[in-house]
């Protein structure tokens, strides 16, 4: 009688397997702690002192994950790169503002613990925390055998940063004659990946095939993480003020640039500024995409844009390795009117 009793295991959810998980990855989350954090991963929630050096700080809080990039990382069966993706998609958001990262949280979902990929996510979100400077100081891992089939899982990421109140970039100092920067990406990043997945689909190409021209396997160069770009720009946080910033996910340059520029603004993006990868070139080409979508759907090689008075260009091409100076600042007909991106060959 007692063997066709309900238990919680049987209904396919294992908390023994969530102890054996939260106990794996301890070191690896102590590897992050930086000395504000008051409390360890383990409890109902975390705590945290503001760091010491800001006198007026103010929160930047954001939230974002690595969509259906999570697909390929599961044909490939590597899975540290999206949890580097993770901490990166939020923690250059935060960074837009002039923040420093100061806090992480992740959720993983699934429909049953695999503790050596759940271990593998992890090690790559420590990573990620470790290389923006913020601490992981706890997360959720959930079984949901009903909502995901036999394998599958999906990632959400949330940060915690800081910023004086004096030294918040908002945009509302740009002007015509600012100087337009790009910072390299390291490939796609995190965004697209349903049009990529659409074209490898359509001409039926293989993840472990070496196109010609590359000197690695697509699906390995498609899974780089996104670059984390907080180190190169705090450096030009202590010297300057940017008069804008913006990290380019999802809707590319035009999408996300034109968030951060006040009205009657027009950035003019000199496109033989830089030269696109190959990569890029090689999806276009592939899948028969027409350049306008390429360019709002990908970063194309440009991952985080600074917007700065042309006083400190020398500055910024001195500080930060591979920046490119890739536009200008004008103003448009309507000074009421929204700002625009407009691109020039």
């Amino acid at each position: 009688m007692s063997n066709k009793r309900l238990t919680y295991s049987k209904a396919g959810v294992s908390i023994e397997r969530g102890d054996q998980f939260v106990s794996a990855i301890s070191k690896m989350v102590k590897a992050t702690k930086r000395s504000e954090i008051e409390s360890s991963v383990g409890g109902f929630a975390a705590l945290s002192k503001m760091p010491r050096a800001y006198k007026d700080p103010r929160l930047v809080v954001s939230t974002d994950g690595v969509g259906t990039k999570v697909l390929l990382a599961k044909q490939l069966k590597i899975f540290n790169s999206v949890g580097i993706d993770l901490v990166a998609m939020s923690v250059n958001d935060i960074l837009t503002l002039g923040g420093e990262p100061l806090l992480f949280l992740d959720y993983l979902a699934t429909s049953k613990i695999n503790l050596k990929i759940a271990k593998s996510l992890i090690e790559g979100i420590a990573k990620g925390c470790k290389q923006a400077g913020c601490a992981l100081v706890g997360g959720e891992t959930a079984e949901m055998p009903q909502v995901y089939r036999n394998g599958d899982f999906d990632l959400a990421g949330f940060c915690v940063g800081v910023v004086e109140k004096q030294r918040i970039i908002d945009g509302r100092q740009v002007k015509p004659g600012d100087t337009i920067f790009g910072i390299p990406s390291t490939g796609v990043h995190s965004n697209g990946f349903s049009l990529v997945r659409a074209i490898l689909k359509k001409k039926r190409i293989k993840l472990h095939s070496t196109p010609k021209g590359f000197k690695s396997q697509i699906g390995k160069l498609l899974l780089a993480p996104t670059k984390i770009y907080v180190k190169d720009v705090q450096a030009i946080l202590k010297r300057i003020q940017p008069k804008a910033m913006a990290h380019i996910t999802g809707g590319g340059i035009e999408g996300n640039l034109v968030r951060v520029l006040p009205k009657g603004m027009q950035a003019e993006i000199h496109l033989k500024s830089w030269t696109v990868p190959l990569l890029f070139r090689w999806l276009q080409s592939q899948g028969d995409v027409s350049s306008k979508d390429m360019f709002r759907t990908f970063n194309m090689g440009i991952g985080y844009i600074l917007v700065v008075s042309k006083k400190d260009e020398k500055f910024v091409q001195q500080s930060i390795r591979g920046v490119k100076k890739i536009g200008t600042i004008t103003s448009h007909s309507s000074k009421k009117s929204n700002a625009k991106v407009i691109f020039k060959s």
